[in-house]
Formats: C-alpha cells, structure tokens, sequence
C-alpha cells in the first residue's frame, strides 16, 4: 500500500495539483490510462487499487478494460467484454507480440507496462503530459447527444479513429471463486462501452454528433490507426 500512496503523491507532483479533482461543468483533455485486468487474476488488485488513484487526477483518463481470458478459472468476471480482449490483442499485434498480460497498462496508446509498477506510469503519464499536441479536442454534451469538435494543427498525414467511451464511475464486486476469492473488490471508470463513431481524415475540422444516453460519463478518443498513438482524448462528466 504504500507503494501506491508513494505512486499517487507522484501523479501530484507531475501534474500539479491536489489529490482532490475538481467538478468538470466543460470537458477537459487528459492522457488516456488504459487498464487491462479481470476479477478472476491474482495479480490485478494492486493495479486496479492504483486506477484508482490515477482517477482523482483531472489530467489522467483512467479507464479499466475487463479482458474475459481468465474467466476459466472459476470466476466469470461481471464487467468482462470480448472486445476488450481483442483490443488489447490488437495493441499486442501492433507491435509484433503474441503475449498480453494482465494487469497491463498502456499510456497515451504507445507506451507498455507490465505488473503493476506505479512508478513507471507516472514517469509516462509525465511524458505524455509534456508531449505537444497537435490536435485540440472539445465535447458538449446536448441532451442525450454529444457534440465532437476536433482541429488537428498541422493537418493530419495518416487520418484518425474518433471513438466513443462510456464508463461506469465505481462498482463493489464481491468474488466468490477463482483466484481472488473471498475478496471484495472496489473497481473504478470501469468500461461499458467502446464505439468507433468516425474516421477521420484530419486535414479539414472535425464536427459530429453521437449518441450518448444517460448519465455515464463520456470520453472520446482521437487516435491513429492500429491502435497506436492517441492524438488527443477529452472527458466529459
């Protein structure tokens, strides 16, 4: 544990601010944490206690991805979702790996991390944060749609995916099998939805609309193909 308080207080001191994140009224650009674990893998609560951390920070996007793999252990993980699975196949691919992992983190898209090392996504998370960027990304919310503005600065040259993320702020889940059993386990920006709503070919400014129903909060993603880099993600609470 005290890894992780070490950990948070350094995501702090990279950022800049408190261990309190303010109440967002507009939406706020971020560096994409993606979180790969599952509630059936002994490794992961570390890894997902320190998510939890990163989601304090107004300048992190944390999100957890439920990978459905370990669900033969003896424990179906509630929040697993196959494409989940094949997302993070499709990172490993990108880089001429057969291996995925869990817990694996990938930061800003390119940038890999094994285990739960703490210390090693705050220096990312630091990296990615002092990175310029050349697209600029707003969302407003419109009733139960979202307007999606984007202006890449120079133009894109190879295009982008815009993708639509919905995730649920924290659930309790307690497990009863498998290799965490007996234990009850808070989870946090736990993924529901993954939803490519555009491609887009970054020469001209970006305007659409996309369905976004309910309270959950919103993320979009604007990243190249493979998946590889994220040129720019903003979150919208």
């Amino acid at each position: 544990m005290r890894h992780i308080v070490s950990a948070a207080q350094g995501v702090a001191l990279w950022l800049g601010l408190g261990l309190a994140a303010p109440v967002m009224a507009q939406s706020t650009e971020g560096v994409v944490v993606e979180l790969y674990t599952s509630q059936g893998c002994a490794s992961c609560p570390p890894a997902d206690e320190f998510l939890a951390e990163l989601a304090t920070h107004q300048e992190v996007i944390p999100l957890a991805l439920h990978v459905d793999y370990w669900d033969y252990i003896g424990w179906e993980d509630s929040f697993a979702q196959a494409a989940f699975t094949e997302r993070q196949k499709m990172y490993a691919r990108a880089v001429k790996s057969r291996m995925v992992y869990t817990p694996q983190m990938i930061i800003g898209g390119v940038d890999r991390v094994e285990g739960n090392t703490p210390d090693a996504v705050v220096n990312l998370i630091g990296k990615h944060l002092a990175m310029d960027r050349t697209v600029t990304l707003t969302i407003e919310r419109q009733g139960e749609r979202v307007i999606i503005r984007a202006v890449a600065e120079p133009p894109l040259t190879g295009g982008a995916l815009v993708q639509l993320v919905r995730y649920m702020p924290a659930a309790e889940v307690a497990i009863e099998r498998g290799e965490n059993a007996g234990r009850l386990v808070t989870y946090r920006n736990i993924v529901t939805e993954w939803t490519k709503v555009a491609d887009w070919p970054g020469l001209m400014p970006l305007e659409i609309e996309a369905a976004a129903p309910g309270d959950a909060p919103v993320v979009v993603i604007v990243q190249e193909p493979g998946p590889a880099a994220v040129l720019a993600a903003a979150r919208l609470e």
